[in-house]
């Protein structure tokens, strides 16, 4: 019996964040896969995000385009990504790369092995290159792996999802093409979500709504972002879902392990690491919800209730500091709505601090108070 898990990057983060310049301590999502002690494919994957930059390509169990721009404005390939991880749960890809890359076509040259000598296609100004054919493509590969090491059987017993920014949107768009697909719509899902934003116009219901195969949600969401066009999504779950929703301290990035004054680009060498907790916070509580829905991590952080405590009254005592953040914005442009972040409950408007009600745990929801450590009580 096999628990896969699935990691979302962010757009324009991968799977090589792990060491990113603006992350101290790498980026989270990336992080925590590269953390997970189990066998890639059979037991998790690591998702690129839209627009960055198509390393995966290669790889993938779908064809994806290089979208570029557009990936990172609005989106595109997101929807590739899900497709691929749809495959990846059911160990049967769909499309493979059959054809050598260069740089594949030269290592084994390189090695003595008896390939065909490249192939010129083209005149001289549109002049292309054949490096010919894989004799088992890398979907092969992995469609073993998974065969092998899934226990019980290839398809799962339980799917856990991990995504932040568009990879936490990716998180519902993948739960709910699980609950349409005969094959998958009966395995329990778990979602733990860092400030899902969807981007302008990205509000359609296969975002904003989750359904009844959605076994836990948590949700953390980053109280001074103020960036037009980052409205981040609570979304609308089905009755019985087990909701948990909270507020943190910081920007986007903060959430995800950015601990610079900004939210954003490190001013300087020393600006790399001064508000760390909130980072430090969430990461502890996804290490915890993955742990307890039966992923298997290593170097988990492990924090105690003093740990806890003392990382939150760090917060507070920097409470100045991220008042100033609401002053940038990646998008040039900032918003308020009565002071607040303007949020997506589903799909409606509203301020952050109004998001609460006895449907979520705590009932506090996004008016929790970040020194109220006992509102995590419901994550151990």
């Amino acid at each position: 019996m096999t628990v896969v898990t699935i990691f979302f990057c962010g757009t324009g983060s991968n799977k090589f964040d792990t060491q990113h310049e603006n992350f101290w301590d790498g980026e989270l999502v990336s992080t925590l896969a590269s953390r997970h002690t189990g066998r890639e494919f059979a037991e998790w994957i690591v998702v690129d995000g839209p627009g960055s930059g198509n390393l995966q390509a290669d790889d993938l169990f779908t064809e994806n385009k290089d979208y570029g721009l557009s990936g990172t404005l609005f989106g595109k390939g997101w929807e590739e990504n899900v497709q691929h991880a749809m495959n990846i749960i059911k160990g049967q890809c769909e499309w493979q790369r059959e054809q050598l890359t260069e740089a594949e076509y030269n290592r084994l040259k390189a090695a003595g092995i008896p390939i065909e000598d490249v192939k010129v296609e083209g005149s001289w100004f549109w002049r292309k290159y054949n490096y010919g054919d894989r004799s088992v493509t890398q979907q092969k590969l992995q469609e073993q792996i998974i065969k092998t090491f899934r226990k019980g059987g290839v398809i799962p017993t339980t799917v856990n999802l991990v995504g932040w920014s568009r990879g936490g949107i990716s998180c519902h768009m993948l739960a709910n093409a699980m609950l349409k697909d005969s094959a998958l719509k009966n395995i329990p899902v778990n979602i733990f979500a860092i400030d899902p934003v969807p981007g302008i116009a990205n509000f359609q219901e296969q975002r904003v709504k989750l359904g009844s195969n959605v076994k836990e949600y948590v949700g953390v969401y980053a109280r001074d972002e103020r960036s037009k066009g980052f409205s981040c999504v609570i979304p609308q779950t089905a009755t019985g879902t087990k909701t948990s929703i909270y507020p943190m301290a910081g920007r986007h990035a903060t959430l995800a392990g950015n601990a610079t004054s900004t939210g954003g680009v490190p001013t300087n060498t020393s600006d790399l690491k001064v508000l760390t907790e909130p980072g430090r916070i969430v990461r502890h509580l996804a290490e915890t919800c993955l742990t307890r829905w039966g992923t298997t991590l290593g170097k988990t952080l492990n924090l105690t209730q003093t740990d806890l405590e003392n990382l939150a009254n760090g917060i507070a005592r920097d409470e100045a500091r991220y008042q100033l953040m609401h002053n940038y914005s990646y998008t040039y442009f900032t918003e308020l709505d009565q002071g607040e972040r303007y949020v997506s409950l589903g799909s409606k408007g509203v301020p952050f601090s109004t998001v609460k009600g006895p449907i979520y745990q705590p009932a506090t929801g996004l008016a929790t108070s970040l020194l109220d450590i006992s509102a995590y009580v419901h994550l151990r």
